[in-house]
């Protein structure tokens, strides 16, 4: 009983931070049929901003994790404004291989810049580990628990309780009547873009703080697990997003705990197979209908 519990606070803490990923995949893909797979490198970006933040100018977590999502957003505006508004109505193969792209020309500039080696993140909060009973838990892994739930109770805040909320549900729904309606898409967009890249930012932070290391390569994998989570909760799915994550995480953890470590991200894969075989629009996902 103990080791079980103690797999499903691990599994907790890692698939937040899959969830916080998975979101900023789902949100972009649903207003704009676009699968970013830059979005994992805007996490690395959080994540090195984070570390400049503490190692040279001393921030707290709350100034740091607030400055990382801005900066974030920023990077995933820019992204979406250089790379992708252009080829809006491009064939989706061009878009997918721009974002390829994007991904390649991140992770070897930061490589350029802060050359490929791992960097130690500076803890800006002392870990404490707690013992209960049957499991223990440290102040890093709550910390990032109760992140994440903040975070997301914030999204939901925004997406049904704001008129931007409103103009993206719109917007996902049907864009040609949103238009219509008086919706500025780009803008939509840009802001879509903006709260996906911010909640990425906020997941390297909180990686870096839970690993203690960072490199110009560490979105690569979380990145492909992020859109393997959104696809299996049900791209376009919010909570299918958060569900996804959560899944991946606990998977993952499990995978270790019974000797599999070298195959966790198979088992991941293999999951997402199965899945997809009795579920193709995945766990709370719509299934759509298209007219020809």
């Amino acid at each position: 009983m103990s080791t079980i519990i103690q797999q499903f606070v691990n599994g907790l803490t890692l698939g937040s931070v899959y969830a916080l990923l998975a979101l900023g995949y789902t949100m972009v893909y649903g207003i704009s049929k676009l699968i970013n797979f830059a979005h994992g490198d805007i996490y690395m970006l959080g994540a090195f901003f984070g570390y400049w933040l503490i190692k040279y100018l001393h921030c707290g977590f709350l100034v740091t994790i607030i400055l990382a999502m801005a900066f974030s957003a920023l990077c995933g505006v820019l992204i979406e404004f250089i790379a992708y508004r252009p080829l809006r109505n491009s064939p989706r193969i061009t878009v997918l291989i721009t974002a390829i792209g994007v991904s390649y020309f991140l992770e070897n500039i930061m490589t350029y810049f802060f050359s490929a080696d791992t960097r130690s993140f500076p803890q800006v909060i002392s870990q404490v580990t707690y013992h209960f009973s049957f499991f223990q838990i440290t102040n890093i892994q709550l910390l990032i628990i109760v992140t994440t739930i903040i975070l997301l109770v914030g999204l939901n805040l925004i997406i049904h309780k704001t008129k931007v909320g409103r103009a993206m549900r719109a917007a996902s729904a049907d864009p040609d009547a949103a238009l219509l309606m008086g919706i500025n898409l780009n803008r939509t967009i840009s802001i879509t873009f903006a709260l996906g890249s911010a909640l990425a930012g906020a997941g390297g932070v909180l990686i870096g703080m839970y690993y203690n290391a960072i490199d110009p390569t560490m979105g690569l994998t979380p990145g492909i697990k992020a859109f393997v989570a959104a696809v299996l909760g049900g791209i376009g799915s919010i909570p299918g997003a958060a569900l996804g994550g959560i899944l991946i995480g606990f998977l993952e953890t499990l995978a270790q705990s019974v000797g599999l470590s070298a195959y966790k991200d198979a088992v991941v894969y293999a999951l997402l197979f199965l899945i997809l075989l009795v579920m193709p629009a995945g766990i709370l996902g719509k299934n759509q209908v298209e007219k020809v």
